[in-house]
């Protein structure tokens, strides 16, 4: 399951969703108010948005699937592994920071006036062609995302000892999400791996679609290599 960014919708994945699907079956749902997806009445939250992710793979009968999430997604796809980890066989956060001072310096302008009036400007171009609620809605679902993002809670690293699942940290080396946030994150999972690809942005996905689908693929089997010289600090 692949879990698109704030903003964005599906067509975000088509290099992983071809990738992927020659291995996997690929569902690339839109969270309400997103490109396809109408908008449902209230406010929204990381909390919400995984609820609803929840219900949809209940309602297929999915069972434990392999959830990866790129940005927001990421964020959702980690609520939901809290909340319901029998839901998660194994999840992958593609440049997701979980507290505010994990993001870049840059990341955290973004919710200056200036920064989200960037980010009015190329979310709405996204929005108008798709979203069933019409073009004028942009501005209502804009404003329950401004909302989220300047009330996102830190998620308690602590919590994530819990997680029973594998997980895989991926970001650009110049990515939203700083690298040492990343190293803390990967040494508060009891299985996580990381993976930091050189030369590439918050737009990774996009930006180098074949080594993103490589490593997910690795990731993902069910045979994983036998390391033979551990030798790092990330999972004392």
């Amino acid at each position: 399951m692949l879990l698109h960014g704030g903003g964005g919708g599906a067509d975000s994945w088509q290099a992983q969703r071809a990738g992927l699907a020659e291995r996997y079956r690929v569902l690339v749902p839109e969270r309400r108010g997103h490109g396809r997806s109408p908008d449902v009445d209230g406010p929204v939250t990381m909390e919400i948005f995984a609820a609803d992710t929840a219900a949809f793979i209940e309602a297929l009968e999915l069972g434990p699937v392999y959830v990866i999430g790129w940005s927001d997604g990421g964020k959702v796809g980690m609520s939901l592994a809290l909340n319901r980890p029998d839901l998660v066989r194994k999840l992958v956060l593609i440049g997701a920071e979980l507290t505010e001072a994990g993001g870049t310096v840059a990341n955290q302008a973004l919710l200056t006036p200036e920064g989200l009036d960037s980010l009015k400007t190329f979310f709405r171009q996204l929005y108008e062609p798709l979203s069933p609620d019409g073009p004028e809605h942009f501005e209502v679902v804009f404003a329950k995302w401004q909302q989220m993002w300047e009330t996102l809670p830190d998620v308690d690293l602590t919590t994530l000892q819990a997680l029973p699942m594998p997980v895989l940290l991926m970001q650009g080396d110049d990515d939203c999400v700083r690298i040492e946030h990343t190293a803390e994150v990967a040494r508060a999972i009891p299985d996580a791996q990381v993976a930091v690809v050189p030369g590439s942005s918050h737009g990774l996905p996009l930006e180098k679609p074949e080594v993103v689908n490589r490593l997910l693929l690795d990731f993902l089997a069910d045979q994983q290599v036998r390391k033979f010289m551990p030798m790092g600090d990330l999972n004392p």
